[in-house]
């Protein structure tokens, strides 16, 4: 990580799904983030943003070009997926607790409100948030991924299960305070 100064780099990147095709999912795919850079990519439905999330991750594979990335990856994906146990337990993941690092990001995700409930963060989830909304289980999933102290945080459309007002909150204000190197698709 340190001999260079980007934290992702794709140079001349061709990406498939499928091995054998004479016609890729991405081609000619040239991408440079600076260490401590938050990009967003836009672009129509299909356009290929989460496929180039999968090329990143190292998902979808590469036909040809180069695709390096210096540091530890955090990834939010399109769908929120919540572990069976409570609140805490999947914003921690399997890390130690730490109180102060964790309420700084229980509140950098608008989750403050949500932990008001008689146990608080020890509140259980049902089978995968079945007793969670959409934007509840994304914020969870946010905050999980906050609290690995990536290096490189790889989020698929964050905001798509949060109101308009929460999302902008997140985006502009408590998220940006939080994390480093980012790519918002």
């Amino acid at each position: 990580r340190n001999d260079t100064d980007y934290d992702v780099e794709i140079d001349h990147g061709i990406f498939s799904w499928e091995l054998e095709t004479t016609s890729p999912t991405l081609t000619d795919v040239e991408l440079k983030v600076k260490r401590g850079m938050k990009v967003a990519i836009c672009g129509m439905v299909g356009s290929g943003k989460s496929s180039l999330l999968s090329c990143i991750l190292g998902e979808m594979p590469k036909l040809d070009g180069t695709v390096r990335v210096s540091g530890r990856k955090a990834y939010v994906p399109q769908t929120a997926w919540i572990l069976s146990g409570n609140i805490r337990e999947n914003i921690l993941f399997g890390n130690t607790h730490d109180k102060e690092k964790y309420e700084k990001i229980v509140q950098a995700c608008a989750l403050t409100k949500d932990l008001e409930f008689a146990n608080g963060d020890l509140t259980v989830i049902g089978e995968r948030g079945i007793n969670m909304s959409g934007g509840q289980k994304q914020r969870i999933q946010i905050a999980r991924s906050v609290y690995e102290d990536a290096d490189i945080y790889l989020f698929d459309d964050p905001f798509s299960a949060v109101d308009a007002h929460t999302g902008s909150q997140l985006f502009k204000v408590r998220l940006n305070a939080q994390i480093h190197s980012t790519l918002y698709l």
